[in-house]
């Protein structure tokens, strides 16, 4: 099978997809696209999770067929072409980065919660991030980290 999505704004045509492939699959090993991470393969842990169509799934869930004409974006999306996405610039300023398996996944909960959010709550932003578990942290760092995204976004809009 043929898929043609469009992934970090460029097109893409992925041939000989095969019916169990996943999005993660192809985003990883066809497209050469490391940065979401396959951990438990479950939707478990969040470290694969990408947006579809501005939707965050975790991109093991998602069979690479789904993916037909619609916008995928990784965590490599976030970022501009010269420099990091404020979240990710907070992430490593704020120590919330240990072995980064689970950042990628992370970086993307945290950017959808604050285009939803713009200055979340302890609890808002736990509940956010529930599905993105971290094996190294206690997750003070994270929390600090988004909570210093979210600063910068409220004084980067005056």
């Amino acid at each position: 099978m043929r898929v043609k999505c469009t992934v970090n704004g460029e097109k893409h045509e992925i041939d000989d997809v095969w019916e169990g492939e996943s999005l993660l699959y192809a985003l990883r090993e066809r497209m050469g696209l490391p940065g979401s991470k396959n951990a438990c393969e479950q939707g478990e842990c969040g470290s694969c999770t990408v947006y579809l169509d501005q939707t965050p799934v975790c991109a093991c869930l998602v069979a690479a067929g789904q993916a037909q004409d619609r916008d995928i974006v990784t965590v490599e999306g976030l970022a501009g072409e010269e420099k990091l996405h404020p979240v990710q610039q907070a992430f490593l300023e704020a120590g919330a980065v240990q072995c980064g398996f689970c950042t990628p996944g992370l970086l993307v909960a945290t950017h959808d919660l604050l285009e939803r959010e713009e200055q979340p709550s302890d609890p808002e932003i736990r509940e956010a991030l529930a599905g993105n578990l971290c094996r190294c942290t206690g997750y003070e760092k994270i929390l600090d980290a988004v909570k210093l995204a979210a600063s910068r976004k409220a004084e980067a809009a005056t």
